[in-house]
């Protein structure tokens, strides 16, 4: 971690999150903004809130953001590090464009933003730039003083992100019997999208089959399973794996579905599955629904023993490692010569999106990169 905390030229840090319902009477107004413009019924989106009806209502994302702000304060509090932090959300309160404007009354001028993904992918980084610029641009028309707005880089192979996710697979694998333990596989599980999106994420010169959000979990699951093996001394077979498609069935996703893979590892004699959520954050709805409820019920049909690790949540060893991804990227604004803290063999990731990264079907400005309109 570093030495000099020092956060200048940024006076506040944005954690941006999905946001989530947190009643039952929230569930459809919250779907109708996650599918704002694409003209699904109000009673197809009662039909997919059955999810968080099974749940009262209620996804747990947003008690999971404040856990985690707490984490981020207290460990920039015993560090130091005097550095604001405020929440916004993409489709529940609190909204973005609200957090910012506070910021603005309160004078923050040089903002830096945390995103709750940490992979390149349209949904998870472009999107959220999107976001960003449409939030400035409606404090723009409000006659308000523009911030300059930065976003920190991806953190899939920073190792804060990566160890509590290792102590998570290797607390599964202890908790299965012992006569299945060392012959159980691995699933690396993320969010399925379109294998168009996939492969034309990250910048324009890595796009191919995949893109850098299939390399990236890819590396990051290699990763978990190496040192899996290091600290167990049992080399655990592993795959990496999908969940969550949402798409018309005639758009091709990315595969294998969790589901499916659990039912070909059964038939194949696997003895027991660990299912380790790499692509996400936190434990939030789609981990709770597709995994906790769907695949192990899928394990339990089969008579498959299977173990679900826990994703970083706010572990102190994640909020450390924003803690050093903000002194490093405000050392790189000063115009310091930085080493990046990033395992494997990827590296780090860039700290500017590039033009042409992670594309969106329909052009539209994106804050904090390269061809921002908010530069």
């Amino acid at each position: 971690m570093r030495d000099a905390l020092d956060a200048t030229p940024y006076d506040a840090l944005l954690l941006l999150s999905f946001g989530g319902p947190e009643g039952p009477d929230d569930v459809v107004p919250f779907l109708e903004n996650v599918t704002r413009g694409r003209g699904i019924p109000k009673e197809r989106l009662k039909e997919v809130g059955q999810h968080y009806f099974q749940f009262g209502g209620v996804s747990p994302i947003n008690d999971q953001n404040r856990a985690l702000l707490d984490a981020l304060r207290k460990d920039f509090a015993d560090h130091g590090l005097d550095l604001p932090i405020h929440w916004g959300n993409r489709n529940w309160a609190p909204y973005l464009t609200d957090t910012l404007r506070e910021m603005v009354a309160d004078g923050h001028r040089r903002i830096l933003v945390l995103a709750t993904s940490a992979y390149a992918s349209y949904s998870g980084c472009r999107q959220y730039r999107e976001n960003l610029a449409e939030s400035l641009a409606a404090l723009e028309t409000e006659g308000l003083e523009l911030p300059k707005i930065d976003k920190l880089r991806h953190y899939f192979n920073h190792p804060g992100f990566l160890e509590p996710m290792i102590d998570g697979v290797i607390e599964s694998l202890a908790e299965l019997p012992e006569d299945v333990r060392d012959g159980a596989h691995i699933a690396f599980s993320t969010h399925s999208i379109p294998t168009a999106s996939a492969d034309t994420s990250g910048p324009v010169e890595g796009h191919g089959e995949g893109g850098a959000y299939v390399a990236q979990h890819l590396e990051v699951a290699r990763l978990i399973a190496d040192a899996v093996r290091e600290r167990t001394g049992v080399d655990h077979p592993w795959q990496l794996v999908y969940q969550s498609r949402s798409g018309a069935p005639h758009i091709p996703w990315l595969e294998p579905d969790i589901c499916d893979h659990l039912e070909e590892r059964h038939a194949s004699g696997v003895p027991a599955v660990v299912i380790a959520p790499i692509g996400f954050v936190s434990d939030h709805m789609e981990v709770l629904y597709d995994l906790d409820t769907e695949a192990r019920a899928k394990a339990e049909e089969l008579g498959l023993p299977m173990r679900r690790s826990a994703t970083v949540g706010d572990d102190p060893r994640f909020a450390a490692a924003i803690r050093d991804l903000v002194l490093e990227r405000a050392a790189v604004e000063r115009g310091q010569k930085v080493t990046p803290c990033a395992l494997g063999a990827l590296g780090a990731d860039h700290n500017v999106c590039p033009v042409g990264c992670c594309p969106a079907r329909a052009p539209k400005p994106a804050a904090a990169g390269v061809d921002s309109p908010y530069a």
